[in-house]
């Protein structure tokens, strides 16, 4: 009797779970199945097309005016490299600064990094603008690299608070062994602190991808040269050259924008979960 009861229960949990799992996935498999449509079906009710139109991905690659997509995934890639090394290697120096060495007001500046958590990122954005555009940095990459450089930029407090969790949890006998030879504190950290972080490391630089990948509105805030247009914006020249817009080149388009982020989490996903896991174990 009781086994039955589990078993209704679970039954009943499982089907609610279902229901809403379909819901939420319901406008991804529209969007998958609209790639594929022409103009005149997107207005069907049904789910996929009755014509499957592959060319859709292949005229809206060149759909652009004097550029291709192959032009603005290079560009995306070549910002979220130098955001993804100046952010890796900038947080975790200081994290380590944080997690072993002993400063004036080290409580009080951590406390201050914390508190920048909860700062809403609109706050700065009108007085970052004006500095970045009096330095002339404005239709550059500058103002994604420079911030990362100094571990700012998007997610940074969190990648420092991250890693400095992860660090605290590494025996400091490490570093007094390293001392004795000779080792000075950079080369500590260098040789000693920074294969050991390699988990968090992974899970700062997913993050620090994904993030930066999506980030249409600095993209759009910052790049006005259509030549130095990421993935993202790209994608709004679909509304902006056309009369009629071509729906299906451009959800066919926004489609392929996703596969980068999709193909790193799942590459590196047992990594990010060690890393997570490590960081709230040792921390």
């Amino acid at each position: 009797m009781r086994n039955s009861l589990i078993s209704a229960r679970t039954l009943r949990t499982h089907s609610l779970l279902a229901l809403f799992s379909l819901v939420m996935i319901y406008p991804m498999l529209w969007w998958f199945g609209a790639a594929f449509k022409s103009n005149a079906e997107m207005s069907s009710p049904s789910l996929f097309p009755n014509q499957w139109l592959w060319t859709n991905f292949s005229e809206g690659w060149v759909a652009i005016p004097k550029f291709t997509f192959t032009h603005f995934y290079m560009n995306t890639f070549e910002l979220i490299a130098g955001v993804l090394i100046t952010s890796v290697l900038s947080c975790s120096l200081v994290a380590f600064g944080f997690a072993r060495l002993d400063f004036p007001l080290k409580n009080f500046w951590f406390a201050i990094l914390m508190v920048t958590l909860m700062l809403p990122s609109q706050v700065t954005l009108v007085p970052q603008y004006i500095m970045f555009n009096t330095w002339g940095w404005v239709n550059t990459y500058l103002p994604f690299y420079v911030p990362h450089a100094l571990a700012g930029g998007i997610g940074g407090p969190f990648f420092i608070f991250l890693l400095v969790q992860f660090i605290r949890g590494i025996p400091r006998e490490l570093d007094e062994s390293a001392k004795m030879d000779g080792c000075s504190w950079f080369g500590i950290y260098w040789r000693i602190v920074l294969p050991l972080t390699k988990p968090a490391l992974v899970t700062v630089a997913i993050y620090c991808f994904l993030w930066n990948w999506d980030d249409f509105f600095g993209h759009l805030l910052y790049i006005n040269s259509v030549s130095k247009y990421t993935v993202g914006l790209a994608l709004k020249l679909f509304v902006d050259s056309q009369s009629a817009l071509p729906w299906g080149q451009l959800l066919a388009m926004s489609l392929l924008s996703i596969l980068p982020s999709l193909i790193i989490f799942f590459m590196a996903q047992r990594h990010f979960v060690d890393g997570i896991a490590s960081g709230a174990v040792k921390g």
